[in-house]
């Protein structure tokens, strides 16, 4: 297959599970060159103003959004029917029409602040109206029909609440006029939190990834990987977790991310023998979990810090131990499924060698230094750090041939940081609509006390329903608006029954993600499927298993926010960290059925059941749990040593 072939079977991949890449190619030359001046100067204004402050906050969320709205009507078609090679006049006037909502807000900002959201006049009117609607269509354009049909269904709610059925969600009813109005006019509704984080921290990390690719961090972070694990057991499924683990990371693509490394990781793990199901399942887990693990964690961090008003480095922190022990939960299965198989790594002779990969563009592991430095060591904000690691970027990518980019490279990576930042814009800003209606109406605050009443102020039975509702909003959604819409309607709950608002947050966010992978919508699967050649279902599944610690131990951190590092010193973390992961390889065994050799239902029950022991902190938990794995580690060795003797190995 031609390297052309396979980037058109890896696009439509992505088109058919991620809606974002449904774009036109323009073959106008003109429009084109327009969509790539408007994109790249939406770029360089975002980097600009992250240092330089040119407008406050309202303007420069206008600005944002209103560019990004013309970026939309250009790039995506109305429908299937509609020309996907050319930008039709009636989307060159949305375009346009969304430049204007942006230029109204900028030019008559101080008449809108006087104004606020109650004394609104005809004029402000037109353009609510104009604004709605325009972020209801562009949203359906990209992201699909599920969280614009959720906005208008709340935007229903705010006019007809008096109407509403269930008594404790009525309320006393807004007119359409003063509905929209609040949506545009002020900052709780499409100008909210959201697309705030949106409009700052987000397309800043996302055009620092954009840069960082165009500079080939994507292959030094393959080729690491292949040169550190490749040869080892089962080396391509460990390939795949790292390679995924880093880019997962920075993009916040879960789709994305498997498309691009699942090329290549997929077939490798095919070629060696994993069935594809699983080799599917391996990319799907390793990309999805890479939305929670710093320092970017796909930059859903960002908006947690702005919602939570506390440091970005306490929730990064915060995330690390969590993170770290759902890779190794994925690492260990694959370990012991390619044991179990007798399955061998890829020949030395056929990968890199760690010191020629680091030679050859190691330096770019300079830029991730400089933001962890800026993040965690230095007081300032995120924006001038985003700011000075993309500088910083730029300059260390100079420093070789091979990495160093061209005029034309530079220019392609801020239309990509643009291009790469309308999904999470338009989701961020249709979640606004959902967010000011409960804002307005008082929905979140009634929707908390309804999850109580239903768990019957049972924080058990509490928190299944939040991740339920988590996982239910998070399919088909991408994980920031996810986030936003759990967070306003679930947290609450969590944190009425006593739970820290940062372990409440982390909860929803973590089962938000996990949606990706949790069937019947789960589209990171979905897509590795695509390329395995596997059953999407079945592939789903199998991600579900190799995720077991990403669904467990938010539940563990909830019952003991140690894990979170919340209440702990650094000598009681390192304890935790080392009978957490213990507990995690444990899991792991238990749920791929394997340790020396195949573990009986009743061992695996068993060892499952001490895994968790260990996970849960305290000395009598981890002494019980140590226990039993000790005890399932000696009884498997001293079965195995007498196998000759006929006796058998499950046992």
């Amino acid at each position: 297959m031609s390297r052309e072939q396979a980037q058109n079977g890896s696009r439509k991949l992505l088109e058919k599970y991620d809606k974002e890449m449904r774009f036109r190619i323009l073959k106008p030359r003109w429009q084109a060159v327009l969509v790539t001046l408007l994109a790249a100067g939406l770029s360089l204004y975002q980097l600009y103003t992250s240092a330089f402050p040119l407008f406050n906050t309202h303007p420069h969320r206008a600005i944002h959004l209103g560019v990004i709205l013309a970026l939309v009507f250009l790039l995506y078609p109305m429908g299937r029917k509609s020309p996907r090679d050319r930008i039709t006049w009636y989307d060159a006037i949305l375009a346009l029409t969304g430049l204007a909502t942006a230029a109204y807000v900028v030019g008559d900002f101080a008449g809108i602040v006087q104004r606020g959201t109650t004394l609104y006049n005809a004029t402000d009117l037109i353009f609510s109206i104009a604004a709605v609607l325009l972020v209801l269509e562009a949203g359906r354009r990209v992201i699909g029909w599920g969280l614009p049909v959720l906005a208008l269904l709340f935007l229903l709610y705010a006019v007809y609440g008096r109407q509403f059925p269930l008594d404790a969600f009525a309320h006393r009813g807004y007119t359409w006029e003063d509905t929209l109005a609040y949506m545009f006019m002020g900052l709780e509704g499409i100008y909210g939190t959201a697309i705030g984080v949106s409009a700052s921290y987000i397309f800043l990390f996302i055009l620092f990834g954009a840069i960082l690719s165009k500079s080939g961090m994507g292959q030094f972070f393959n080729d690491l990987a292949l040169a550190l694990a490749g040869s080892s057991k089962g080396g391509p499924a460990k390939v795949a977790v790292l390679s995924s683990a880093f880019l997962g990371s920075i993009n916040g693509s879960a789709v994305a991310n498997v498309v691009t490394t699942g090329a290549f990781t997929i077939p490798l793990m095919k070629k060696i023998g994993y069935q594809r199901n699983f080799a599917g399942a391996v990319e799907a887990s390793a990309s999805v979990g890479g939305q929670v693990l710093p320092p970017v964690m796909g930059a859903a961090a960002f908006i947690m810090a702005e919602t939570l008003g506390i440091p970005y480095s306490t929730i990064a922190l915060a995330a690390l131990l969590p993170a770290l022990l759902y890779y190794l939960s994925v690492l260990t299965q694959v370990h012991l499924r390619a044991d179990r198989l007798g399955l061998k790594g890829i020949p030395r002779s056929e990968i890199p060698r760690v010191r020629d990969v680091l030679k050859e563009r190691g330096h770019l592991v300079i830029p991730l230094l400089f933001l962890i430095y800026m993040l965690f060591f230095t007081n300032v904000t995120i924006l001038y750090t985003a700011f000075w690691t993309i500088l910083v970027t730029l300059a260390v990518a100079s420093l070789r041939k091979t990495t160093r980019m061209s005029l034309r490279d530079l220019i392609d990576a801020l239309e990509e940081g643009a291009r790469s930042a309308i999904g999470v814009a338009m989701a961020c800003a249709v979640v606004g609509i959902i967010v000011g209606v409960a804002a307005l109406t008082g929905f979140g605050l009634n929707l908390a006390q309804g999850i109580i009443d239903f768990g019957n102020g049972n924080l058990f039975f509490t928190l299944l329903f939040a991740m339920a509702a988590s996982i239910l909003l998070g399919m088909g959604v991408p994980s920031i608006p996810a986030y936003v819409i759990t967070v306003t309607m679930a947290a609450p709950a969590l944190v009425e029954l006593g739970v820290q608002p940062l372990v409440a947050h982390m909860f929803v966010f973590y089962f938000g993600i996990f949606a990706n992978l949790t069937p019947p919508v789960a589209l990171a699967a979905f897509a590795a499927a695509g390329i395995s050649g596997g059953s999407p279902m079945r592939t789903g599944w199998a991600a579900v298993k190799l995720s077991a610690a990403g669904f467990l131990v938010p539940y563990m951190f909830v019952y003991s926010d140690q894990l979170l590092l919340v209440n702990a010193g650094w000598a009681e973390g390192l304890g935790l960290a080392v009978t957490a992961a213990a507990g995690v390889l444990m899991l792991g065994a238990a749920v791929e059925g394997y340790l020396l050799a195949p573990l009986s239902p009743l061992l695996r029950l068993v060892l499952g059941a001490g895994s968790l022991l260990l996970i849960d902190p305290g000395l009598i938990t981890d002494l019980a749990g140590a226990g039993v794995g000790v005890s399932v580690f000696l009884w498997q060795w001293w079965r195995k040593r007498n196998q000759t003797d006929g006796i058998s190995l499950s046992g």
